[in-house]
């Protein structure tokens, strides 16, 4: 057998997530669907990370076992899964990784990018949030930066998580306005869940006056998700890389 991580985007205003779930349709379940069919072999995909119902991926990895060898060079297995995956997914490349890869557990960063609407534009509904208040971006960007002085995220964290640990390590955090949108883009060993959608949420109130950025610091030190402010919606959110070592990789 031969393991492979697959890249793909996805767009998730149509799933339920990436996770396969019983009673709902799901990025994995049809990733594996078109695998299985294009492959002719029962294909388990493990993703390497789940993203929520709505939440989007321009980037996203997962890995499979097949007793397919040289699949990666195999340029009309793509063309193949494409036609037969929904118009939401697409796959860009698949790529031969030794045994001991795997896409959650061998990942050494993710990045996160969150989009704020500015300006009412329909072709943009489901790909950000439309906030018409107006925001105090000095104010967000200056609480922002202090998310660099912490490792201990619990106060982000969606209550009930099954984690052992609410310890990131972020190590770049950056706001930008582009086209009439806010833009804030996020880079870290791993993410708790929901941790994206609360730190924007949060930021958010900054930016609307409800909170300060000093009481942003005693939101983190908290440790409490009762503390921050609500979840920002889920369509603004992408995540847009993974990074991994180069050693997993067979050329």
């Amino acid at each position: 057998m031969q393991r492979y991580f697959i890249e793909l985007a996805y767009l998730g205003t149509n799933f339920s997530g990436w996770q396969i779930q019983s009673n709902a349709n799901t990025v994995q379940a049809e990733l594996e669907r078109a695998l299985s069919t294009i492959l002719r072999e029962d294909i388990t995909t493990t993703g390497a990370g789940r993203t929520d119902t709505g939440v989007h991926a321009s980037f996203f990895i997962a890995h499979f076992d097949s007793g397919i060898k040289n699949l990666q060079w195999d340029q009309s297995i793509l063309m193949s899964l494409n036609d037969v995956l929904p118009r939401d997914i697409a796959v860009k490349e698949i790529f031969a990784v030794i045994p001991e890869a795997h896409a959650r557990f061998s990942a050494t960063s993710r990045t996160y990018q969150y989009h704020i609407g500015r300006t009412k534009n329909p072709f943009h509904n489901e790909t950000c949030w439309y906030f018409r208040s107006h925001l105090d971006v000095d104010k967000m960007k200056l609480a922002t930066d202090m998310l660099l002085n912490y490792s201990d995220f619990s106060s982000f964290s969606k209550t009930g998580s099954d984690v052992k640990t609410h310890i990131c390590k972020i190590s770049s955090v950056l706001w930008e306005e582009k086209e009439n949108q806010f833009v804030f883009t996020i880079r870290a060993d791993r993410f708790l869940r929901n941790m994206v959608r609360a730190i924007v949420g949060t930021l958010v109130e900054i930016g609307r006056g409800r909170i300060t950025p000093n009481e942003f610091a005693d939101i983190i030190e908290a440790k409490n998700r009762s503390a921050a402010g609500p979840s920002a919606p889920p369509q603004g959110l992408f995540l847009t890389n993974i990074e991994y070592p180069v050693e997993l990789f067979i050329e």
